[in-house]
């Protein structure tokens, strides 16, 4: 085995049944297996954390299918690209295609991949590490299937760990004893190929300094050493990235000022992604806060704009001035509960029809349908106001926006009172 190939490479499972910490896609009877299978699977996005197993994954269903495949990285293809592989996938009947981080993909390269999609040319694989609700577009997403990897426990590392001893030649060839595992496991944060890799570099590295060809021990303290880092530091690709951004929003949602600033300190200091931070305010500015304070949002997205343009180092004052802000403004997720709870009720009543005098009226043909009759304009009433039933018959006196208690929303409450005079409970 050519040991200039890195170590996870060496040890990427080549069956369904050998990827390690996904046994809810591998394991039998899951749907992915059932798909596999049946002999069809559908166009699909990986969502899930770095090292866990989503390339692997491609590979293996595509080896398993004996098909075209065509591998693609979001970072640096584009339209063009794209398109010469749905060309030759035309050609050849079909094909399988992979593009890794998908998300990076604008809206423009991802509709160029819906027609391929749509008509079978391509089974779409993408893998992402964002969550595609966000970063897919709707029209895309709809046409596949989101399968989610999980970051790999402690169980799923020490058996990769286990693999590596029993099967890679850097082992089988050198007397080497893991006395510790811990750092590795720690260090590792979830991702199966930063394990593999720092196993690989400890284990070189304590090779290097054998000088009698004695049995060589593996420690945490050479793991460390070799690693060139602390054990509390942040792995912006393992599960701390989650817990500490999770740590961060919490710190903000709690209006500590000082929660939030060392749970960005912690983010800087491990090279956190300058917008990945920026972008998670901003939706915190109106998930959170909202209209109890509607400033937070516009400082927030000011805030993205400006660490866009600067980057680090200088981008550390600004997150820090826009997270103190957010954490010590006004708290409302009315907004937040508003669409959850219009969207329920989409779900829960499907397509109603739009009351008449709602409805445009382009045309006669239309508005001999009584289309936009009895429709009054609001602008002709006392304070820009008269009062009409904006929602169909079926749910009419729903509230979906209820004020909470804070100044902002109170006054909102009354500008409503004095309209609606009780209806909605305003």
């Amino acid at each position: 085995m050519n040991q200039a190939i890195p170590l996870a490479e060496r040890l990427r499972p080549q069956a369904l049944s050998d990827l390690v910490g996904q046994e809810h896609l591998s394991g039998n009877h899951s749907v992915l297996q059932n798909a596999i299978q049946k002999g069809k699977v559908p166009s699909m996005i990986l969502w899930g954390p770095p090292g866990v197993g989503k390339t692997t994954l491609a590979n293996i269903i595509a080896t398993t299918f004996n098909s075209a495949y065509f591998q693609l990285s979001a970072i640096s293809s584009g339209v063009k690209e794209l398109r010469e592989v749905i060309d030759e996938a035309k050609t050849l009947g079909g094909a399988i295609v992979f593009i890794d981080e998908i998300h990076r993909f604008n809206k423009g390269q991802q509709d160029a991949l819906l027609g391929a999609v749509e008509k079978g040319t391509i089974t779409l694989i993408g893998a992402t590490t964002e969550n595609p609700s966000f970063e897919v577009n709707s029209a895309l997403l709809s046409r596949c299937q989101v399968f989610i990897l999980k970051a790999l426990d402690k169980d799923g590392l020490l058996k990769l760990i286990q693999q590596a001893v029993n099967k890679d030649p850097l082992f089988l060839n050198n007397k080497i004893e893991l006395k510790e595992t811990e750092a590795l496991l720690q260090l590792s944060g979830g991702d199966g190929r930063k394990l593999l890799n720092l196993l690989e570099l400890s284990v070189e590295a304590l090779i290097g300094t054998n000088k009698a060809n004695a049995p060589l021990i593996l420690t945490n303290d050479w793991v460390m050493q070799v690693a060139q880092t602390n054990i509390t530091l942040y792995d912006k690709n393992g599960e701390q990235h989650y817990d500490i951004i999770s740590a961060f929003i919490k710190s903000m949602r709690g209006s500590d000022p000082n929660g939030a600033i060392y749970w960005l300190s912690r983010m800087i200091a491990g090279g956190e992604d300058v917008k990945f931070i920026a972008r998670r305010m901003l939706i915190f500015a109106s998930e959170d806060i909202g209209n109890a304070n509607p400033n937070a949002l516009l400082l927030a997205n000011n805030c993205f704009d400006a660490v866009n343009k600067i980057g680090y180092p200088e981008s550390r004052i600004i997150l820090s001035q826009c997270a103190i802000y957010l954490a010590s403004s006004a708290k409302s997720n009315a907004s937040y509960e508003a669409i959850a709870k219009g969207l329920a009720m989409v779900q829960k009543t499907g397509n109603l029809p739009v009351p008449l005098h709602l409805r445009n009226a382009p045309t006669k043909f239309m508005k001999d349908l009584d289309y936009g009759k009895d429709y009054q304009y609001s602008h002709l009433g006392e304070n820009n106001f008269l009062e009409q039933e904006y929602l169909p018959d079926e749910i009419k006196g729903t509230a979906f926006f209820v004020p909470q208690k804070n100044a902002r929303e109170e006054d909102l409450k009354k500008f409503l009172h004095d309209r609606w005079l009780g209806k909605y409970g305003y």
